[in-house]
């Protein structure tokens, strides 16, 4: 955005974050900080819509749902983002679930509250539509890894996108929900966590993923991990 960084908010959200301050502060009042406990539910699939979110730290997955009770993630989403784009498009539902997968904070606003106080034209209406354009670049490119990289290397493009968001070389994941975030079966995910580790590319402990050597975890990821980073680079900076 245009505006310098002393005229902007020091909210941890970078949309937030890269407003104008007079646009935060006229935002501010409307917005609640709250806490994300793991596998909190953001928004239920077909469901009404109650609020945006605005997440501070940690990350949430946005799940497709399967009539027989399987899942995959279509989208991750941590503090580059928002969680509540079909109110920005004029819809209140979607037929997807959004979860915590990473606890966090998160700043969220009243659906009817965001529709009215984020107006077409105004900077962070703006700045939506930019940031709408990655997750649709991100929902297009994960599809495509899900169908045609190996599950090492999307467990890997998965762990960096993770990384990015949570700011941290350690984070709480079972390998019962990486497999639902891959749509894969758990002692699928138990062998590339022993192949990274054996590796030296990770440590997984008790729940607890450390991040021993990115490099190596960028080499054995596919393309898809460059190619979402880069398009969000492009277009949000």
């Amino acid at each position: 955005m245009s505006s310098s960084q002393s005229s902007r908010n020091p909210v941890a959200n970078k949309l937030l974050a890269a407003i104008p301050k007079e646009e935060y502060d006229r935002l501010l009042p409307h917005l609640e900080l709250i806490s994300l406990p793991l596998k909190y539910v953001l928004h239920e699939a077909d469901e009404p819509i109650k609020y945006a979110y605005f997440p501070l730290s940690g990350a949430v997955s946005v799940l497709s749902l399967m009539e027989d009770g399987g899942a995959i993630e279509a989208a991750t989403v941590g503090n580059e983002g928002m969680v509540g784009i079909p109110l920005l498009l004029g819809t209140k539902q979607i037929p997807t679930q959004v979860i915590a997968q990473i606890p966090g904070d998160a700043l969220r606003m009243k659906a009817e509250v965001f529709i009215r106080e984020v107006y077409w034209g105004c900077p962070l209406h703006t700045l939506l539509l930019r940031y709408t354009q990655t997750l649709m670049n991100q929902f297009a490119q994960t599809a495509a890894c899900n169908s045609l990289h190996s599950v090492e290397e999307r467990c890997c493009r998965w762990l960096l996108m993770t990384q990015d968001r949570v700011n941290s070389e350690d984070f709480l994941l079972t390998q019962e929900f990486l497999s639902i975030m891959l749509g894969v079966r758990r002692a699928s995910v138990s062998v590339v966590a022993a192949i990274l580790q054996q590796a030296g590319f990770i440590r997984y402990h008790r729940g607890k993923i450390t991040i021993l050597n990115r490099e190596g975890l960028e080499s054995a990821a596919c393309e898809c991990y460059q190619t979402i980073k880069q398009e969000s680079d492009r277009l949000l900076g």
